[in-house]
């Protein structure tokens, strides 16, 4: 079975930005993405948003190149004013050309 390298973003965020992510990542060149709901800890603690929805856990199969702009854009627009988190994975995918 022959599989392509692809990268694994992953974006934890406050629920309320779900449909905001969802659309941009799309227009960075995401062609599809899984979203589910989460909770947990990290450095900010639970923000307040916490109460009015669960964060969202959001995983995207693209390329080096569109992983890229997808941190790129997390940086300079959400890093510093909202709990959100991001990291990258190279996985190895069946049916690679669906995401790159």
């Amino acid at each position: 079975m022959r599989t392509t390298p692809v990268r694994l973003v992953t974006m934890i965020a406050e629920g309320l930005l779900e449909d905001r992510l969802l659309q941009e990542i799309q227009k960075l060149g995401a062609r599809g993405y899984t979203c589910s709901a989460v909770h947990g800890h990290g450095t900010r603690g639970i923000s307040e948003s916490f109460w009015e929805g669960a964060q969202v856990k959001i995983e995207t199969l693209v390329s080096p190149e569109t992983a890229e702009r997808i941190l790129d854009h997390l940086v300079a627009h959400y890093f510093h004013d909202y709990a959100v988190i991001a990291y990258v994975s190279v996985v190895e995918t069946v049916r690679g050309e669906k995401y790159l």
